[in-house]
């Protein structure tokens, strides 16, 4: 299994334009098979910062799911919106392997 956290710094201004975007990411993230462990809002600290969790079976399937992605109609829409709205400043991505007991 592999997990992607994704770290935003989002636009302050838009927040409510950022949660729509997050919403519509869980379910296209579960459409192509992974399981997507939510978005994580400003709440105390850091009012620019989010963050994302989810994960793949494999890298393999995650990059199947990248590629697959940029060919999809619900995805482009999304990535659109996050460009019209200007919701998402930056992010970074990093890959991680769970631990568990």
């Amino acid at each position: 299994m592999i997990t992607c956290y994704i770290d935003y710094v989002i636009n302050t201004s838009k927040v409510e334009e950022f949660r729509v975007y997050a919403t519509t990411w869980i379910s296209l993230v579960n459409k192509f098979g992974g399981q997507h462990h939510g978005y994580f809002l400003p709440c105390e600290g850091a009012n620019n910062k989010a963050y994302a969790l989810f994960s793949f079976p494999s890298l393999s399937e995650y990059e199947k799911y990248r590629n697959d992605s940029l060919n999809d109609d619900d995805c482009i829409q999304a990535y659109e919106y996050a460009n019209k709205t200007k919701c998402i400043l930056s992010y970074h991505r990093s890959f991680l392997k769970p631990l568990f007991n």
